[in-house]
């Protein structure tokens, strides 16, 4: 079901959701924006927005060591309180986030951590690929945003699928454990080394 963008963006301002919560929201409301707000309230997402802009300055620094010592990934997830980052909870939320990037390796923490230089490249690459391919000039802009999707999440850490369950993205499991904490939770960056790898692409950092 097609949701026009001016309704997404009605909604965000409303519950201060993300804008692909609202997106989803909408279409399993069948466009009634008013149901959609219920359905963000009873996912706990209208909520978690409203503590996204809250100080987040504790937390911890976690770091998990793979096959043997081949792989090596350092992760710092913040919150507001010391109480909540020696909550298990946490810490577990944490840990899994460290298991996610040694598995994936992900390039980027967010897509506004990607630069517009390599998204200009991506897009020229599929506009080639799909017009080598026949495809009308009128559906290209389509099939750049659906490629642009995938590239997302395959190099951005919270738009992955996470791997103990493909179902939830990254993150929607952060805005689900910030529903449950209680608190704001901002995984602000991470770094991952690989041995034998070029240090210039093996190693990868993010700034929340």
């Amino acid at each position: 079901m097609h949701i026009d963008a001016k309704v997404v963006k009605s909604l965000r301002e409303k519950t201060g959701a993300g804008m692909m919560d609202c997106k989803k929201a909408l279409q399993e409301a069948e466009g009634n924006e008013e149901k959609a707000v219920d359905i963000l309230r009873e996912k706990g997402l209208s909520a978690a927005a409203r503590r996204s802009g809250r100080a987040a300055n504790q937390g911890i620094v976690d770091s998990y060591i793979h096959l043997g010592g081949k792989i090596g990934v350092l992760v710092e997830v913040n919150c507001e309180t010391d109480f909540v980052a020696r909550n298990e909870e946490f810490r577990a939320f944490v840990r899994n986030i460290c298991l996610q990037v040694a598995a994936t390796g992900p390039a980027y923490l967010g897509k506004d951590d990607v630069p517009e230089s390599v998204l200009e490249k991506e897009r020229q690459i599929i506009k080639t690929q799909a017009l080598n391919d026949g495809k009308p000039e009128k559906v290209i802009d389509k099939i750049i945003e659906g490629r642009l999707d995938k590239y997302y999440s395959d190099n951005c850490l919270l738009e992955q699928a996470f791997v103990k369950d493909e179902d939830i993205k990254i993150n929607e499991l952060l805005t689900d454990m910030i529903a449950k904490i209680g608190e704001n939770i901002v995984i602000r960056r991470y770094s991952r080394f690989e041995i034998g790898e070029n240090l210039d692409s093996d190693s990868t950092c993010c700034c929340g």
